[in-house]
């Protein structure tokens, strides 16, 4: 059995502000990122830094359809696949999976820790393409090591 994370949301924006949001690493910067190497591509490979870890985490396999679908590796064992589908309103649907562990106590833990990460993903990046706010900034000081504190 092959576990999966999930979370959807829907964004007041057209798809293309939100796939634009998503592909964008200056507005990523605003809501989910610190830094990135480049903007995600079909075939690029980018190295991804979050504010609250040291490492820096290397996003490879990168398919992307404009306005319907980004996906990417950057753990080894998953893959991640936003979807995007564009409402009547004008409104857009953003679906977040990540998949590809097997079933383990430690792979059951990674699965809830990141449907919460996934949900709060897509949180942030609602607060900022709809309102500019930029939730993530200081919501995880207290993750850092001591030594950043």
């Amino acid at each position: 059995m092959r576990l999966e994370s999930n979370a959807t949301i829907q964004i007041q924006k057209p798809i293309e502000e939100v796939f634009e949001g998503i592909v964008n690493p200056t507005q990523m910067t605003n809501y989910f990122i610190s830094e990135s190497s480049g903007r995600l591509d079909s075939g690029s490979e980018l190295i991804w830094k979050f504010p609250e870890f040291p490492d820096k985490f290397p996003i490879t396999d990168i398919r992307v359809e404009t306005n319907r679908s980004i996906s990417f590796v950057w753990d080894p064992e998953t893959v991640v696949k936003i979807t995007l589908e564009k409402l009547p309103d004008n409104s857009t649907i953003v679906r977040v999976n990540e998949n590809g562990k097997e079933l383990t106590e430690d792979n059951l833990k990674w699965a809830l820790d990141n449907s919460g990460g996934w949900a709060n993903f897509l949180a942030c990046m609602k607060a900022y393409l709809e309102y500019g706010i930029q939730l993530r900034k200081g919501a995880f000081d207290f993750m850092r090591n001591s030594e950043n504190r």
